[in-house]
């Protein structure tokens, strides 16, 4: 009798333990060690910080919010590119427990409006414009329904700077009310809510804890082998897991230097940051490496220090990782996968894996995280090598999306498994191949976008009578959108009505770049809309076999 074929089930074992502490009394542990060293520089405008000048620093804005009446469990959120108040905020939020709402500097009023409704912000700190985006302008247009939002602060004003001034006062009778605070903290407290595009056409907010993301910060610090000596280099956005906790955390987790080289990606910005710091690690989607080995003077920059990094967001080509190892230096460049709702990394390659593996798969499970792939039909773990539904459980999986007990429930099961809606596949080694999705959403960029959401905002246009939007493949982005249109008797549409319609409402990144008008959609029996047949007219359509091939190779 043979023995039956092992199951597609993982566990990452390690001999570090979890990290049983808060992010703040995390911080202060490192600044203890290595106060001297450099923990956060700033390139664009030469600011930079000592662990010590860093903790001392996110103590008083901490201090200030706490004077500001902002108590523990309050939201305060942050709409800014990278910049280095953005981080002091991330960790001084952390140390008065209050929870930061991430809001994604892409975003117009509309999505602004809801998030900050949704979450209950009470504080809202933001830049005052970027690029073409007139923040100040927005919050103004959003603010007229938002019952709970009490108090704007803009960066770069004196009001942002009253925070520092109230906070660096001495307490009437000596009281300490920072460790008052901080003395209550439980490391399971909520402390972030990220949000990410949801199918009901609204983001939903990812509630994250001290213990999920400080942990994941480590051990993905951990997989990069980073010690006090390394100097990180972060154009990925900080509103995003990517940049908060793979960037953010996993630097201060182990002394390292964060690196913020422009407010928001810009290539050769980044290897001119990487040259005059002397990173040793650096950050990006596929298509930012592809953009910073296509600089004219790419030869021209110093990039000898880099020896890790991550590339995360989507499948990296062979032949862009070749580029990356020998001409980036970067031998020990790492693959990471995950979600926001599972802090976010479950998955990882080591710097000893070998070129197949780093492009082909997303490596194996991290420390103290358990991995399963099932039938989505059945539920039951699949043997390894068959393809199924990725589930993940262990500390990373979050506390639930904020004040939607409903959605939270559809996708944590009542073993708190997360089931992340990838389709999977362990082989015999324990590596992981992500093979596809069953939801629809589409990846654009290293951004997740869901098509539903779209469809709800073009339902809007006086033109269109139904929607449906899918995702066709593309070289640069990995995926384009696509919007296939019945419009209203007697009505026109073009690209370009279509695109200005959009502008200004919906973020860039959601706008279509192709209109498809149709009198139908492929369904079902069943009054189902394929949009597997879609995407294969498409394609032929508009002439994307090449892309096909290559991005699902």
């Amino acid at each position: 009798m043979t023995s039956p074929a092992p199951l597609s089930y993982s566990h990452g074992t390690s001999p570090l333990p979890l990290l049983g502490e808060t992010i703040g009394a995390n911080l202060r542990r490192v600044a203890a060690a290595h106060g001297s060293r450099e923990a956060l520089v700033d390139v664009p405008s030469g600011r930079r910080w000592t662990y010590a000048e860093f903790d001392a620093d996110t103590d008083t804005l901490a201090r200030g919010l706490i004077a500001a009446g902002i108590k523990a469990g309050d939201r305060v959120g942050i709409w800014a590119p990278n910049c280095p108040e953005w981080v002091l905020l991330q960790y001084a939020t952390a140390k008065a427990g209050v929870i930061l709402v991430n809001i994604n500097p892409a975003y117009r009023s509309h999505e602004l409006g809801y998030v900050l409704r949704q979450s209950g912000v009470r504080l809202l700190v933001s830049a005052e414009s970027f690029k073409a985006s007139n923040y100040r302008g927005m919050v103004e247009e959003a603010s007229g329904d938002l019952p709970d939002l009490q108090r704007v602060i803009y960066l770069g004003t004196v009001d942002w700077d009253e925070l520092f001034v109230v906070g660096a006062m001495p307490v009437a009778g000596g009281e300490d009310e920072l460790a008052e605070r901080e003395a209550v903290l439980g490391f399971d407290d909520p402390i972030n809510i990220q949000y990410t595009s949801g199918t009901t056409g609204f983001p939903k907010g990812a509630t994250l804890s001290h213990h999920n993301i400080l942990n994941n910060g480590f051990f993905i610090g951990e997989g990069c082998r980073y010690t006090e000596a390394d100097r990180v280099c972060i154009p990925v956005p900080f509103y995003h897991c990517f940049g908060m906790v793979l960037g953010n955390l996993a630097c201060t987790t182990h002394g390292a230097a964060i690196i913020i080289p422009s407010p928001g990606f810009d290539p050769a910005a980044s290897l001119r940051a990487v040259t005059a710091e002397k990173c040793t690690s650096l950050y990006g989607v596929p298509t930012m490496f592809i953009a910073e080995l296509a600089l004219p003077d790419f030869p021209a920059y110093d990039l000898s220090t880099l020896r890790t990094g991550i590339m995360a967001g989507s499948p990296c080509p062979v032949e862009v990782m070749k580029r990356v190892v020998s001409e980036m230096h970067m031998t020990e460049v790492t693959i990471c996968y995950g979600m926001t709702e599972t802090s976010p990394v479950s998955a990882q390659t080591t710097a000893d894996d070998d070129m197949e593996r780093r492009v082909s798969t997303v490596g194996r499970v991290h420390p103290h995280v358990e991995v399963k792939v099932v039938d989505p039909e059945t539920g039951l773990v699949v043997p390894r090598g068959v393809t199924g539904e990725m589930c993940t459980r262990g500390y990373p999986v979050m506390l639930g999306y904020w004040a939607d007990p409903e959605q939270t429930a559809a996708v944590i099961d009542q073993a708190r498994w997360m089931h992340t809606g990838d389709l999977a596949v362990i082989d015999e080694a324990g590596y992981l191949n992500i093979v596809g999705r069953i939801k629809d959403m589409i990846i654009r960029g290293g951004e997740n976008v869901y098509p539903r959401e779209i469809e709800e905002f073009l339902y809007g246009h006086p033109a269109i009578e139904d929607v449906q939007v899918i995702g066709v493949p593309d070289l640069r982005y990995g995926e384009e959108i696509c919007a296939w249109v019945k419009l209203r008797p007697g009505q026109a549409l073009t690209e370009e009505e279509l695109r200005e319609y959009c502008r200004g409402q919906i973020a860039h990144y959601k706008i279509p770049r192709y209109l498809r008008i149709t009198g139908d959609f492929p369904m079902t029996v069943t009054g189902k809309v394929q949009k597997f047949k879609m995407r294969e007219t498409s394609i032929t359509e508009l002439g994307l076999e090449d892309a096909a091939s290559t991005t699902t190779a």
